[in-house]
């Protein structure tokens, strides 16, 4: 059984590989899990942003979790869990979403803020929204801040506090990719909040600095591409080893700038290249992103982390 919030540590918002036809690549997302449960990660990110849930239908959903959960146990990582992206437009479907993440082998949802109409979104709404779905989930919930997807909604630390506050153990965590940490800083030490709580950075941008500020780790897309550098970066970290910790996360922070130019495809034509497998297509509109993308500059900034992610 799951603790009650996500354990401290790496988790990979983890991409989906499609086929040609744009069907699910099952055998590659096998091939793609494997690795990063050999990597140490603490757990997966199944349909977050990287993972396309728009693009997928709601059978595809749970099976990617499924294959996620069996893959994760045939490594012997039963204890590592798995958060599954459950936003949704209405409350209706985002509830449905979790019931369906559950039944899949979720061990907690990943839930967006709603975005349809941003104008009616006020922070009245977003809280009612919370509120609601935490409340007919039998996952808990973690709350989403991404403005750059929700059109620009961007969820308060009071928000957020008060949401986990009155939520205990039924809103237990956040990820915050919005990069503010001065967010994640009153979040992460927000006395209000007494029950377990896990706050997260979202980039690998920041891993480091939310680690100073407090974090529980971090979701990352970067850490799809090269798990092991994340993993030692926070045991550099917590070795008090900051001096190496800094340089790492300078080569982390030069990667990911590189990976997030070339969008989600470009993310799976990197695992490509450097890792041999999945290729970089994503489902249209967003398109194909060929591995000769990172020819010539863009090979050097990735090497930089490639190199000691095959060493370690």
């Amino acid at each position: 059984m799951a603790p009650i919030s996500p354990p401290r540590g790496v988790y990979a918002p983890v991409v989906a590989f499609f086929h040609e036809d744009e069907s699910l690549d099952l055998d590659a997302l096998k091939v793609h899990v494997t690795r990063l449960a050999k990597g140490g990660v603490a757990g997966l990110v199944i349909q977050g942003s990287n993972g396309e849930a728009p693009h997928l239908l709601h059978s595809e959903r749970q099976q990617v979790i499924s294959t996620a959960r069996s893959t994760l146990n045939e490594q012997g990582r039963d204890t590592a869990v798995i958060i599954a992206g459950c936003g949704a437009p209405s409350t209706r479907e985002t509830i449905q979403l979790c019931a369906e993440a559950k039944e899949a082998g979720a061990d907690y949802a990943l839930v967006l803020s709603p975005s349809y109409w941003p104008q009616a979104m006020g922070p009245p709404v977003i809280k009612k929204f919370f509120t609601d779905v935490a409340a007919a989930s039998q996952i808990p919930v973690l709350i989403y801040n991404f403005p750059g997807v929700t059109a620009g909604l961007d969820i308060s630390s009071d928000t957020i506090a008060e949401l986990a506050a009155a939520n205990p153990n039924k809103i237990v965590g956040c990820k915050l990719t919005c990069g503010n940490l001065g967010k994640l800083h009153r979040v992460a030490h927000d006395a209000r909040i007494t029950a377990p709580f896990a706050t997260f950075a979202g980039k690998s941008d920041f891993f480091l600095h939310g680690l100073v500020g407090g974090s529980n780790g971090v979701i990352a897309a970067a850490a799809n591409f090269v798990p092991k550098v994340h993993v030692q970066l926070l045991r550099l970290y917590d070795e008090g080893k900051l001096a190496e910790a800094t340089r790492l996360q300078m080569y982390l922070s030069e990667a990911d700038w590189v990976l997030v130019g070339l969008g989600v495809a470009g993310l799976k034509a990197a695992v490509d290249r450097y890792f041999g497998y999945g290729g970089g297509r994503s489902r249209r509109p967003l398109g194909l992103v060929l591995a000769s993308a990172f020819d010539g500059g863009r090979d050097d900034v990735l090497r930089r982390i490639v190199d000691p992610e095959k060493s370690l």
